[in-house]
């Protein structure tokens, strides 16, 4: 069976029994999502961030302290179900396990945001390839110039998805993503990333960089790592988050956010 035709559950059971892979293309027809997960005593202060950027972090769902499950993966456990993940201690990644079990403890909320690679089926649908897929890579993502509006604790900078479009489709590209607000909708940027404060597009910070072929413009999403950049800055005491690229498979439609 072919890694699009999986459902969310035998996709999670793969992660769980210990395949790691970036999950773009995967489970087509089900929304993915990034994660967040912190403290009780921190978790106020992302809820806040998250509301007062909803571009690069709109939430899906947060789970009660300790709970590692709930209706967005229906007898999943959020410790496991991921691929990979990036666990934080005072703003320093420390590991990047398959499992956070021994990580876990019963005052940990966990938020599930909204990822753009559950656009990308639509956008393949209409004729516009994907690089990173066709490519066989992990998305490139990179830290911008632009700053979030802080909250409490935690601040940082944007962080944007980049995805080449032939020029000729970037109008279609804008059109279909903005269709998915709860999902980073439409562009932020389109075309030089100098004004994004991005100096090289071949050293993303986050992700593998891609081939940018002649006739195609770079265009940029915000992305659901934003919260990871202002773990890294803030430095909470621990924090854990999804690998870039190996995203929660949830159980909700993609065209349950399609507006």
């Amino acid at each position: 069976m072919s890694t699009e035709a999986l459902s969310p559950a035998e996709a999670r059971l793969l992660f769980r029994s210990g395949l790691v892979t970036p999950t773009a293309g995967w489970a087509a027809g089900y929304v993915q999502a990034d994660l967040i997960i912190v403290p009780k005593e921190q978790a106020f202060d992302v809820l806040l961030f998250a509301q007062r950027n909803p571009k690069p972090c709109p939430i899906l769902g947060v789970l009660n302290p300790g709970e590692t499950s709930g209706p967005l993966l229906a007898g999943g456990d959020i410790r496991t179900d991921l691929p990979r993940y990036a666990v934080y201690v005072d703003g320093e990644q420390v590991a990047d396990p398959t499992d956070i079990t021994q990580y876990w403890r019963d005052d940990l909320v966990t938020f599930i945001v909204g990822c753009s690679f559950t656009f990308e089926a639509a956008l393949q649908e209409a004729g516009i390839h994907i690089a990173h897929i066709d490519q066989g890579t992990n998305a490139p993502m990179y830290r911008t110039s632009i700053r979030c509006q802080p909250a409490g604790r935690i601040s940082g900078p944007l962080v944007v998805s980049m995805r080449p479009i032939p020029a000729a489709q970037v109008a279609d590209a804008v059109r279909i993503t903005s269709h998915y607000p709860s999902l980073h909708g439409a562009p932020v940027h389109v075309g030089n990333p100098g004004e994004l404060g991005i100096a090289d597009l071949g050293h993303p910070d986050f992700g593998e960089p891609v081939e940018i072929r002649e006739g195609y413009v770079p265009v940029f999403w915000a992305c659901g790592v934003t919260p990871q950049a202002a773990v890294m800055e803030s430095k909470p005491s621990l924090a854990i988050g999804h690998a870039s690229g190996h995203m929660l498979i949830t159980d909700a439609r993609d065209s349950s956010y399609l507006v």
